[in-house]
């Protein structure tokens, strides 16, 4: 009985200690691979605006832009090419989300960004605008987004908005739409001379 007892003492080991080592190891690799993930993210980014190079600089509000129609603050989502939902535009500070004040007068929209580039869009340039759910990056409950399609340079661009009254949307909506036929049967009307 004494050397069973001895046998069970003997085979009995502590627990082992941690390998400090080996687990800073492991925190320092994970931490170096989310780096690079980072760093490629970050230079795809920048290769997708040098693509874009060629999109002109965005014009600026006129000095007498009219009396305004319609305002709005909310937030900027970004820009994407017209009708592709998901191919962001970077180029110009177009993909910079941010806070947007946007004013809508006869001359067009002007889009005020603190921390991003203004950019004004001229009622000659506007092409449509809807309610949608989505845009490159944001996707909300339907109708909770307001698109605007515009041209710049050779490109014809969407621009999602969110009003933080989301009941403004179909005002603007209906605002955008009725300033876009007037331009088109007045472009009509000048192209039949």
């Amino acid at each position: 009985m004494t050397s069973s007892i001895i046998q069970l003492a003997a085979e009995q080991k502590s627990a082992e200690v941690t390998d400090w080592a080996a687990r800073i190891g492991w925190v320092v690799g994970l931490l170096l691979f989310v780096a690079l993930l980072y760093w490629l993210m970050r230079e795809g980014w920048k290769w997708r605006g040098t693509l874009q190079g060629d999109l002109p600089e965005l014009p600026t509000a006129p000095e007498d832009a009219g009396e305004p129609r319609l305002t709005m603050t909310g937030r900027y989502h970004g820009s994407t090419t017209a009708g592709q939902w998901l191919d962001r535009v970077v180029a110009r500070g177009l993909g910079t989300r941010s806070r947007a004040e946007l004013t809508l007068t006869d001359a067009g929209v002007q889009v005020v960004r603190p921390g991003a580039e203004d950019f004004f869009v001229p009622a000659a340039a506007l092409r449509g605008a809807r309610l949608d759910k989505g845009i490159a990056g944001k996707v909300l409950p339907e109708g909770g987004l307001l698109v605007i399609t515009w041209a710049h340079g050779d490109r014809e661009l969407d621009s999602g908005f969110r009003s933080d009254q989301a009941a403004e949307h179909t005002a603007w909506v209906t605002a955008l739409t009725d300033l876009t036929s007037k331009n088109s049967k007045t472009t009509e009307t000048e192209g039949a001379r």
